[in-house]
């Protein structure tokens, strides 16, 4: 039995002189829940069209689940369930409705249809709601009911396009913990392509970081986190001048100090006592409004990295758009 759900080498794809996919490889293990990331246009989602088959490599290759998505398109299809955007649901019908539907689309059984239905419902938290007109819904239910009907067919690989779009705070939370659940309770893979780093950081395994279809990490969150490095100090408030900037750089524990909008950013040596520097600033004459300490993150490292690699390739003029 093949141990990984998700294999590329070197995937390529170009749209004319652009190309949105350089030299992918990405490897997913059976059962993980991984991130890709990366800003608009980095090639999450030209990545998963190729992974779906619905688009054929300029270069290089993948497998899906042991296939591959060019030759064998309909059975990688048959064996994924996929989010994109929109998610594809039918305001006319209610939620059974719409399973239904979708049921019918995969050929199952009438009577497994509706038990697969109650089945996914009631573990989305939507069977009271079954009857409902979807058209009044919210984002948050829409989703949920969309992965529902991405797991209408049982596959072992679920293909996620950006499905925190437009979530409230718990609407995001609840959804981080209904993948959580997916992964550890039914062993199902998740591939999960966003721009939000806090929940990919929460729950994923393992992070690609994209930038002008260019792999510029990939890596287990953990250690991308931890190249993040020092933890940083953002200090508001008013009278932040030249001086009191020097002064902090001549500061031991502080590494870099750079202005932000109304303050002052420093990135610190290691888990130092902060007092001293706050101290310093209010005898230097600055009235503190605000202090925050952030612990190093994924999203500390992710913008350094594609800082890094802006600086590197527009450097040499050879960024490209994707």
């Amino acid at each position: 039995m093949c141990e990984i759900a998700i294999r590329t080498v070197g995937l390529t794809r170009s749209f004319g002189p652009v190309l949105a996919l350089d030299d992918l490889n990405l490897c997913v293990p059976l059962g993980a829940l991984c991130g890709l990331i990366g800003p608009n246009g980095a090639g999450k989602t030209t990545t998963l069209r190729l992974l779906l088959g619905l688009l054929c490599p300029s270069a290089g290759s993948c497998e899906v689940l042991g296939r591959d998505p060019v030759t064998c398109g309909q059975e990688v299809r048959c064996r994924v369930g996929a989010m994109v955007q929109p998610c594809g649901l039918y305001d006319a019908l209610c939620p059974l409705e719409n399973l239904d539907y979708f049921g019918r689309i995969w050929r199952i059984p009438a009577h497994d249809r509706k038990a697969r239905a109650k089945e996914l419902l009631t573990q989305m938290g939507l069977w009271e709601r079954r009857e409902e007109n979807i058209a009044e819904w919210g984002r948050g239910l829409r989703q949920r009911l969309c992965i529902a009907r991405c797991l209408m067919h049982r596959p072992s690989l679920l293909l996620l396009d950006e499905p925190y779009a437009g979530l409230d705070a718990t609407a995001q939370d609840n959804l981080s913990q209904l993948l959580v659940e997916l992964v550890t309770r039914s062993g199902i893979t998740i591939l999960l392509a966003t721009n939000n780093l806090p929940a990919v950081e929460a729950i994923c395994h393992t992070v690609t970081v994209l930038n002008d279809g260019r792999t510029v990490a990939d890596e287990p969150t953990d250690v991308l986190c931890a190249q993040d490095g020092y933890p940083d100090l953002e200090i508001h408030g008013r009278g932040i001048s030249d001086e009191v900037i020097a002064l902090l750089l001549r500061r031991p524990e502080v590494t870099s100090a750079r202005r932000v909008d109304g303050g002052v950013n420093m990135k610190l040596s290691g888990r130092v006592d902060t007092a001293p520097l706050v101290s310093l600033m209010i005898e230097s004459g600055v009235s503190v409004c605000e202090v925050r300490r952030s612990e190093p993150s994924l999203k500390g490292t992710v913008m350094t990295l594609l800082s890094s690699y802006t600086d590197a390739y527009d450097g040499k003029g050879n960024g490209h758009d994707s």
